[in-house]
Order: C-alpha cells, then structure tokens, then sequence
C-alpha cells in the first residue's frame, strides 16, 4: 500500500485533499507544522469574548474527522529565518506565503524521505490565493522545496502537470478534481457530499502573519529593538492585549479583560507589571529598560484610564519590578484625548 503524508492546516481544503486521496486506498497520515504564529489554539482560549465559540486545535479536528495519525512538529525556531528573510517577499502584510509553503512542503519532503512514505498532499487551489497559489508558482514550490513532481494537489491536480503518483498509477487522475480560483463553493459541495460539518470557516486564514494589526505591532516590536529577531514569547505576547507605546524608552500591553490579565500574570517575572488596587482594571506589562520617576507616571497614568476609575481623581496602583518588588503610586487617569493617537500600536 502507497503512503502519503498530507500538510494539515486546520482549514476545510486539507481536510478534502486528505480524504479524496484516503477515498483511493492510499494510507494517509497529516502533519501539522508548528510556528508560534498560529491564530488557533491561544487566542480565543484566553479571551472570553464569543463564548459560544468551540475552543479547538482544528489541525487535530481534521485529523480526528479523517481518523488518521498527525504528527505535530515545532519548527520555531527554523521557520525564524523564513519570517526575517523571505526571499519571494512578503504578501499584504508581514506574511511571507509563497517562502512559507516552499519551507514547509520541504520539510515535508523531508519527513516522507526519513519516515518510508511514498508522496505528500496539499490543499492548494489554483488562483484561490493571491501570492501562494498562482499558477505559474505552484511549480516554484515544488521545484525549490525539492519535493518536484512527489508534491499533489488533490484539489486542482486537473488544472496542473501529472504528477508522479498519477503516471505511476499510484491514484487515478480522473478522480481528482478542477478547482480554481477564489469562490469557496465547490469545495463546500464536496464537503457536503462527504458529509463534513463544522469545519473551521472557508474562508479563514491561520496565521497571524496574514492580519494588518499583528503585523504593524511586529513591525513595531523590530524598530524599536534595531534588529528583525523575535522569540516565542514575543509573538504570543503580540496577540494579546492593548499596545500602546507612549515612547521609544517603553511599551506598555494593557490587558483587554479577565482572561487576558489571567494570561499576561503569567509573565510577571520577566516584565515591569502595573496593576490598578483602588479600582477594578486591567495588569499592564512594561516592555523596556527600567522606568524614570516620569515615564513610571504616564505609564500608571495609561493604565488607570482603562480601569473602572477612569473618571476618578486618583487612582491607586501597584507598580512591581522584575524582583516583584513593589510600591504604591496614586496618579490621576489620562483622559481618552490624551492618548496620543501614535502612541497606540494596535
């Protein structure tokens, strides 16, 4: 029996990709590359916001729909590279795409080498995705990944050169399909003629490198340290809470609600933290060197506003520095006006 390793998402086109090929008697198994940059799986479990929303890794949701192994691999640290350095370039925002799918097709190529299976499957459609998934560079990705004519797409595999598990008879061609383009319809007749339901939205994306606000707050993050590097905890950082740089010298991220501040708790130990005692509010996280008499004011300032004692004369805070050592500083809240609009990141 031929084995194939398809790339999984979360997203509906690798769930139908996986299961036209499982359809054929092929032996299936999913990998899910891990970036840090992921939209699930952190993000709306921290928020309380859309409660009604189930709370899933949807990569393991597909899996689970496929009844197939997925083997899950860290790839931080190595994708780091792609991130600073896209050689293609980025896309509308700090989402090097095409330089993504290149990396990942070839550790999958990679793993499928190491491992003993025989080709691997994407859920790529022609002309769905603007910089990723034109025609004239699915063969870029094929190509530069190494995977060369062992890389199908199920989805489009009509639209595109036979591949070598088409030629050798590995699947049959004329049971693949022709999608193309940006209309997610057909693939959700297929999904319905499978009869899958509750799949994460067609139309959605999975990394926040893809949305404008993560970006401007990464981009952020790189001016002011003077060099493109990032670690895991700054992305994950990036995802959550307000971002408000009142100057060069520091950042604050104010927490949005609860289960932020439950959240942002748990970096206490590596940041300046400002948490409101008189009134209900928020903890903020200082990024930055150690604070002046001044800025330590405007920052506790910025944080009042977001309490409950937003109208109040003073408010009391708790400022505690890396050592948790802590004091008192009662100040009065900045009013919304004096915000300054270039102050707040996103």
């Amino acid at each position: 029996m031929k084995k194939a390793i398809a790339l999984i998402s979360g997203g509906l086109d690798s769930l139908l990709a996986a299961r036209l090929i499982q359809q054929q008697g092929i032996h299936v198994e999913g990998i899910n590359f891990y970036t840090g940059f992921c939209v699930e799986g952190h993000t709306n479990a921290i928020r309380n916001r859309d409660r009604s929303r189930v709370k899933r890794n949807n990569a393991l949701w597909v899996a689970e729909q496929l009844g197939i192994k997925l083997h899950i691999i860290d790839i931080v640290d190595e994708y780091k590279d792609v991130v600073i350095n896209p050689k293609h370039g980025y896309g509308a925002n700090l989402n090097p795409c095409l330089d993504c799918k290149i990396f990942m097709v070839h550790k999958a190529y990679e793993w499928i080498r190491e491992h003993g299976f025989d080709f691997i499957i994407t859920g790529e459609v022609v002309g769905q995705r603007p910089k990723s998934q034109r025609k004239r560079v699915m063969p870029v990705i094929a190509h530069e990944s190494g995977a060369e004519d062992l890389l199908l797409r199920p989805l489009s595999a009509k639209n595109l050169p036979e591949t070598k598990p088409e030629r050798e008879g590995w699947v049959e061609r004329e049971a693949l399909r022709d999608f193309g383009g940006r209309s997610r319809k057909p693939q959700m007749a297929l999904a319905r003629e499978f009869g899958f339901e509750d799949y994460a939205q067609p139309a959605g994306g999975c990394c926040f490198l893809t949305d404008q606000s993560y970006s401007v707050k990464l981009q952020d993050l790189w001016d002011n340290r003077g060099q493109r590097e990032y670690e895991l905890d700054d992305i994950m950082l990036l995802k959550v809470g307000r971002h408000i740089r009142p100057s060069r010298a520091f950042k604050l991220i104010i927490a949005r609600e609860e289960g932020e501040t439950n959240f942002l708790s748990g970096y206490r130990h590596q940041f300046q933290t400002i948490k409101t005692v008189s009134h209900a509010g928020p903890l903020a996280l200082v990024e930055g060197a150690q604070l002046d008499a001044a800025q330590l004011e405007l920052a506790c300032a910025i944080t009042a506003r977001f309490s409950q004692g937003r109208d109040a004369e003073s408010v009391e805070l708790r400022f505690s520095d890396r050592e948790q050592s802590s004091r008192s500083i009662h100040v009065k809240p900045l009013a919304a006006e004096q915000i300054e609009q270039d102050w707040v990141i996103a």
